[in-house]
């Protein structure tokens, strides 16, 4: 089995961080239907704007929303930009299909990139 990308929120702006949470990141439930990734699901996040990583596990958001919780609130800050990305296991032969979803300033889906 080898690990592919499976879904990606891509150029998406944090607009909340709250370090007093549980943990996880909040996104908002039309970007989760449009990329297909679940709540609940464990997410790789990129900030694009100071390089950090980090994993964690998706919660539904209202709309627009994209907060980071618990201790990802303190790697990343509001109006950084960032990749969302969930992974899926295939069997060697499988062809992965990503799903890449780009977003506008206000994390609205502008539009499905094909690979």
């Amino acid at each position: 089995m080898l690990e592919f990308l499976r879904a990606k929120i891509h150029r998406a702006t944090i607009t909340e961080a709250n370090p007093d949470y549980m943990g996880s990141i909040t996104i908002c439930s039309e970007l989760l239907a449009a990329s297909g990734i679940k709540e609940f699901e464990k997410v790789l996040v990129s900030d694009i704007t100071n390089g950090e990583r980090l994993e964690t596990y998706v919660i539904k958001g209202k709309p627009g929303e994209i907060c980071l919780n618990g201790a990802a609130a303190k790697k990343m800050r509001i109006g950084d930009l960032v990749i969302i990305m969930a992974f899926q296991f295939l069997e060697e032969g499988k062809e992965p299909n990503p799903k890449i979803i780009l977003v506008d300033e206000k994390n609205r889906p502008v539009r499905e990139l094909s690979v």
